[in-house]
């Protein structure tokens, strides 16, 4: 009996977050209940209970996962410290594709901040903070090299992230310009504003 009911959790574990992630970045936070997301994956609202305590564990363990998978993926494929320029343009096209294949996660991770307890952001603000400072990093290497004229490390990561993030407003596949195009013309972009 227990392993036919972990082999169920199993499949239906990712099913719940799977209908929680599609649920909340439509219709919000908020205006999600528990018997939506047990409607969207066919079981009875009680029977969720099974899979998650509450509402709130399934928005933090969606913002936790993509923010540890994003430090994790962004880590690889930076796992060499290039010169600040390689390393700005390897951080400017990641971020671009990482997002770009990850848009309800993306919307999540933004837009649904202020429904976090106290202690839950603590710890995704925590998460955040250490991928804004990869940027920061990498920005301070250049100007200490000189090779970048920035005001304020800070300033310019946040910045930075968030034209980056622009990117998943508009971008579409299929549409005018490929993904590459638009690394290549935001990689441009982010060149000139660090330059002197």
């Amino acid at each position: 009996m227990a392993r036919t009911q972990g082999s169920h959790s199993g499949i239906t574990g990712p099913k719940v977050r799977e209908a929680a992630l599609k649920l909340f970045a439509r219709h919000g936070f908020a205006a999600v209940s528990m018997r939506q997301i047990a409607g969207e994956v066919g079981v009875q609202a009680g029977a969720l209970y099974n899979y998650t305590p509450d509402k709130q564990t399934l928005l933090f363990d969606l913002m936790q996962t993509h923010l540890e998978e994003l430090l994790a993926a962004q880590e690889e494929a930076q796992a060499a410290r290039p010169e600040p320029f390689a390393a700005l343009r390897d951080f400017t096209r990641f971020h671009i594709n990482f997002h770009t294949e990850r848009p309800e996660e993306v919307f999540i991770a933004y837009m649904e901040l202020r429904n976090l307890s106290d202690e839950n952001f603590e710890v995704i603000e925590k998460l955040r903070r250490a991928y804004e400072g990869r940027l920061v990093d990498i920005l301070k290497r250049g100007v200490d090299e000189g090779v970048f004229t920035i005001a304020d490390t800070r300033v310019a990561a946040m910045a930075l992230i968030a034209m980056l993030n622009g990117v998943n407003t508009w971008f579409r596949e299929g549409g005018r310009l490929s993904l590459a195009e638009v690394q290549d013309i935001y990689w441009d972009m982010v060149r000139k504003a660090v330059s002197s």
